[in-house]
């Protein structure tokens, strides 16, 4: 059974206020970089990850927001922790609260979602991603400018 974004996103909160971290999003790290692929391609480093949890202390996966200097461009990936049969996933990464083109990747996949390009946001506008893996759902905004 797939679980909706709002079922879902109803299900984050109610963890967050049970004193939950499923929706945190973590700095980029070494950590956090040591895991990401480098599927976006040369110049890009990780600015922000978000984890996809399918409980609220097992980590499945990631969703890898990058950034390029040189071309001020965005790209995502979705990873998975540990690669194998195919299974649903996606990655999306779009602007907020104008957009109506997210660059999207979905698909059964056995290592990880993506990359997605997205330009870098106007003035006044957020980026925003989520990923998947199976019926596990995570998103964020954040990078405005």
């Amino acid at each position: 059974m797939k679980l909706s974004r709002r079922t879902t996103t109803a299900a984050t909160l109610a963890v967050l206020a049970l004193g939950g971290t499923l929706a945190a999003t973590t700095p980029a790290s070494a950590a956090t970089t040591a895991a990401y692929n480098g599927a976006c391609g040369a110049g890009y480093r990780v600015t922000a990850s978000t984890p996809i949890k399918s409980s609220p202390t097992a980590t499945i996966g990631t969703t890898y927001v990058t950034y390029n200097v040189g071309n001020q461009g965005f790209c995502a990936v979705t990873i998975r922790n540990n690669p194998g049969a195919r299974v649903f996933m996606e990655v999306t990464l779009d602007t907020d609260p104008t957009s109506g083109n997210p660059a999207r990747d979905y698909g059964s996949f056995t290592t990880y979602a993506g990359p997605v390009y997205k330009d870098h946001p106007k003035a006044g506008e957020c980026m925003t991603w989520s990923g998947t893996i199976d019926i596990y759902y995570n998103s964020e905004t954040s990078l405005c400018y």
